[in-house]
C-alpha cells in the first residue's frame, strides 16, 4: 500500500488517515522517495525540506493517532510555489539575486494551510520573477521539464508545481497566476488550475507587488475534489488586505448547474491555436451542449488590444521597481534585462495609461456577464514546445486578459493531442464566480474523467 500512496488524490489520502489505513509519515515517505525517483529529470523543486516535512508529518501522526486532526488537510503534502513566501526556507523568486533570501514569515495562504496541519513539501520552480517567454528556465535552477515529454517545457511561470503534480511528487500545489501562470502550466500537464477572483485569497507577508492586483495565488491538483479541498483551505478575507474584503460569490460549491448559457470563443485577434487545440476545445464545447448547456460561438467581449498594448508596460515598470538601485546587470537572465530597460523608459503617464485601460477591461467584462454566465476559450494557444525555448506568441492568447479583468479563470482538461500531449480549456465567470467554476469541473470531470491519465501510461 505505501508504496502506491503517492499516487493518491489529497482527499483519498485524508479518508485513509482518518480510517487510519495510512499515516501522513507513510504518505510523505512514499512522496519523497518519488521525488527522489523522478525529481532528476523533471527538475520540479528549487529547495526541497525534508527535514521541515518529516517534522510536520510526525506531528500530524501524533494528531491523527490522538483523534484531533487539525482542519481537513492535516497531514496532506503540498508543494509552495517559489514566489510564495515559506518561513525559514528559501524564496529566490528564481533569480540569482535572491539565493539569500529566507523570509521570516508565511505568506496568508501558506500560514492557513499551516493551521490546517498540511505537510509542506519545500518550493517549486519558477520562471525568473515569476515572467518571461513562457519557459521555466533559469540560470540560478536550470530547466524543468514536462513529465509528459522531458524535452517539453511545462509552461510558466508555476511550472515546477504543474510537474510536480503531473508525475506524483505531491497531489497538491500552491502557485501564482499574474497572466496564465498556473492555468497554461495546468493543461500543458494535463491537470485542473485555477485562477481564483482578485481578493478570494488574501495576501499578506508575501514578495513585492509587481504586477499590480493581477497576480493572485490558487492551487493546482489532479481532481476536482483536490481543487475544492485546497481553495476552501486557503480562501478568504483578511483585514490587512483591503483587495479581500467583500469579494462576492459563494464560499462554497453550489448545487450543479444547469442550463448555463456559455459564450465558446475558439480565437482571439488574429492569434493562431494549434490544430490539436483547437479540435480537443470544440469537441469540450459540444460536451458542455450535451450536459444541458447552451453554448454558442462567438468572439471575445473584450476588446484585446485594451490588454495587449499595456500588459508589457505593468510587468517592465514592477521590474524596474523592484530592482532600484539593485546592481542587476549581467546577474540577470537577458529578456529581463530588456524588460528593466523598458520599464526606466515608462513614464507615470504610461503606467496610468495601463491601470485605466484595465479599469476598462473589468467594466466590459461586467457588461458582457448580463448576456453569458460563462465564457469558454483554450487555456493555451499552444502545445508545449521545447523545454529550454521561449513560447510561440499566441501560447499566451487567452489567459492574462482575464487577470486584467479580475475574474476568476479554470484550466480543465480535455482530450489529448493525437500524440498524447495534454490540452487544457478554459472557463471564465464573473467576478466572485469561483465555486461556479469548481461545480462545472466537477460535471465535466464526471463526464469525460481525466484523472486516471498519467505520464507514461
Amino acid at each position: 500500500m505505501t508504496d502506491a500512496l503517492w499516487r493518491l488524490p489529497a482527499t483519498d489520502l485524508a479518508a485513509r488517515f482518518r480510517r487510519r489505513d495510512a499515516t501522513p509519515g507513510a504518505a510523505l515517505e512514499a512522496i519523497l522517495a518519488r521525488i527522489a525517483e523522478a525529481n532528476p529529470a523533471i527538475n520540479a523543486f528549487a529547495t526541497l525540506d525534508e527535514a521541515g516535512a518529516r517534522a510536520a508529518a510526525r506531528a500530524a501522526d501524533a494528531r491523527f493517532a490522538a483523534g484531533a486532526p487539525l482542519g481537513p488537510m492535516d497531514g496532506i503534502p503540498v508543494s509552495i510555489k517559489d514566489n510564495i513566501t515559506v518561513a525559514g526556507l528559501r524564496c529566490a523568486w528564481g533569480s540569482e539575486l535572491f539565493l539569500d533570501h529566507v523570509p521570516e514569515a508565511d505568506e496568508t495562504p501558506v500560514a492557513r494551510l499551516r493551521a490546517q496541519g498540511a505537510v509542506i513539501l519545500g518550493k517549486t520552480n519558477v520562471s525568473e520573477f515569476t515572467m518571461g517567454p513562457g519557459q521555466c528556465a533559469t540560470r540560478a535552477f536550470g530547466v524543468t521539464r514536462n513529465p509528459w515529454n522531458a524535452a517539453l517545457t511545462p509552461g510558466a511561470s508555476t511550472g515546477g508545481g504543474a510537474a510536480a503534480v503531473a508525475s506524483g511528487m505531491g497531489p497538491i500545489a500552491l502557485g501564482t497566476d499574474g497572466g496564465g501562470s498556473i492555468r497554461r502550466p495546468a493543461s500543458h500537464c494535463g491537470l485542473l488550475g485555477l485562477k481564483p477572483s482578485t481578493g478570494r485569497v488574501a495576501r499578506r507577508n508575501g514578495l513585492p507587488v509587481i504586477l499590480d492586483d493581477c497576480e493572485v495565488i490558487g492551487p493546482v491538483a489532479r481532481t476536482v475534489d483536490d481543487l475544492a479541498l485546497a481553495l476552501a483551505a486557503i480562501q478568504g478575507p483578511l483585514e490587512e488586505d483591503r483587495l479581500s474584503i467583500g469579494v462576492p460569490g459563494p464560499m462554497r460549491e453550489p448545487a450543479p448547474p444547469k442550463g448555463l448559457r456559455i459564450l465558446y470563443v475558439p480565437r482571439v485577434g488574429t492569434w493562431a491555436v494549434d490544430a490539436p487545440i483547437a479540435e480537443s476545445c470544440a469537441a469540450a464545447a459540444r460536451a458542455w451542449e450535451a450536459l444541458g448547456h447552451r453554448v454558442e460561438e462567438g468572439t471575445l467581449p473584450v476588446e484585446l488590444d485594451l490588454f495587449d498594448r499595456h500588459w508589457p508596460d505593468i510587468g517592465a515598470a514592477g521590474l524596474a521597481w523592484l530592482l532600484r538601485g539593485r546592481d542587476w546587470r549581467g546577474r540577470i537572465g537577458a529578456y529581463y534585462e530588456e524588460m528593466m530597460e523598458r520599464g526606466q523608459r515608462l513614464t507615470a503617464a504610461d503606467y496610468i495609461d495601463a491601470l485605466a485601460a484595465f479599469r476598462e477591461v473589468q467594466a466590459r467584462f461586467a457588461g458582457a456577464f448580463r448576456q453569458w454566465d460563462l465564457i469558454m476559450t483554450p487555456s493555451a494557444g499552444a502545445l508545449p514546445w521545447s523545454a529550454e525555448d521561449p513560447g510561440p506568441p499566441h501560447h499566451r492568447a487567452f489567459t492574462g486578459i482575464v487577470n486584467a479583468g479580475g475574474l476568476p479563470g479554470v484550466s480543465i482538461p480535455c482530450a489529448p493531442s493525437g500524440d498524447g500531449l495534454p490540452i487544457g480549456f478554459q472557463l471564465i465567470a464573473p467576478f466572485g464566480g469561483d465555486w461556479t467554476l469548481v461545480a462545472m469541473a466537477r460535471q465535466f470531470e464526471s463526464a469525460r474523467p481525466w484523472a486516471e491519465r498519467w505520464p507514461g501510461g
